[in-house]
């Protein structure tokens, strides 16, 4: 009995620590909340009279909120929480849309109700944070980064052409000819994501390094788009460059020094008296004016890729 009484009492004071650790959600008191005070007069009623106006046009209901920390709390929680128990947008469409700014804790969110998905995609609310508010944040200008990403929001909203102005906050993407936004997954699925296409082309990259003949340099060609392209999903466009030419180089380089080892001589040599070389478990035959392998009877080549999904956006500086 005495047990259970402590159990009871210790899951109790755990319960209460984490309600009241917990972040309340704040009043709604008008389109701009600026619980965190760092907006000047002047930006809040800027800002609010264009959310009106914005929302007089279109029945999108826009609401900015800056709060100072969440105390550790998911930033995408705590924006789902505000945004449903402040029920924003218009019954039946789910037009409401939520800007949330977290000063101490460098994060910001955008918020979207299913109805403006289609048009505020993922893509476009991460290229707002990323292009538009992060740079001027970065500088300490709150109400410039406000200001601007709400700009952008409405001109979203509204239909408008957002590619120029974000391309115009970030020299950097201005520089390359074919820009491709950065992974946005949770480290968990770069993870498991990252596991599956390095562990595919990875194999068949050292299948192609050991392998004497001709078929070691199809491989070589074959994989170049794969490792183009399929790293993409993990590190990102530039992280996926950077593989590529490190592929590029490194293929050949490693190729080269092995031919010079004993062992790669003993496998050429094989293949073109025998006709067959193991390496490793794997068998290499002659073949044509090449080589192949396998490992047992036979095998096969093929590659695969994958794609993932999310919803909202966000964003740290």
């Amino acid at each position: 009995m005495k047990r259970t009484l402590q159990l009871a009492f210790t899951t109790t004071f755990l319960l209460i620590s984490v309600i009241a650790s917990a972040v309340d959600v704040p009043f709604l008191t008008g389109r701009v909340n600026d619980n965190a005070q760092i907006l000047s007069p002047e930006t809040v009623q800027v800002l609010t009279d264009s959310l009106k106006n914005h929302e007089g046009r279109t029945g999108n209901q826009v609401v900015v909120l800056t709060i100072s920390t969440l105390n550790g709390e998911s930033i995408e929680d705590y924006a789902n929480t505000v945004f449903n128990s402040w029920k924003l947008g218009q019954k039946g469409k789910d037009n409401g849309l939520l800007i949330l700014v977290v000063p101490d804790d460098r994060s910001m969110r955008i918020e979207v109700g299913y109805g403006l998905e289609a048009t505020m995609t993922d893509l476009m609310a991460s290229r707002i944070i990323r292009n538009v508010m992060t740079p001027k944040f970065k500088d300490g200008d709150y109400n410039g980064g406000v200001t601007d990403g709400v700009t952008s929001v409405i001109t979203v909203l509204q239909g408008g052409d957002l590619s120029e102005s974000a391309n115009a906050e970030d020299p950097a993407e201005n520089q390359n000819f074919v820009r491709m936004d950065e992974p946005d997954l949770p480290i968990t699925q770069r993870i498991l994501f990252g596991c599956f296409i390095f562990g595919i082309i990875g194999l068949f990259t050292m299948m192609g390094i050991i392998t004497p003949g001709g078929t070691s340099w199809f491989l070589y060609f074959f994989l170049i788009p794969f490792w183009a392209m399929f790293p993409i999903i993990v590190v990102g466009t530039q992280g996926a460059l950077i593989c590529l030419v490190t592929y590029l180089i490194l293929f050949p380089t490693v190729k080269l020094f092995l031919r010079k080892t004993e062992w790669y001589k003993k496998a050429k040599k094989d293949i073109s008296t025998k006709g067959k070389a193991t390496i490793g478990g794997f068998t290499f035959s002659s073949g044509g004016s090449g080589s192949s392998w396998s490992s047992g009877s036979s095998s096969s080549f093929s590659g695969g890729g994958g794609s993932s999904g999310g919803g909202g956006s966000s964003g740290s500086w």
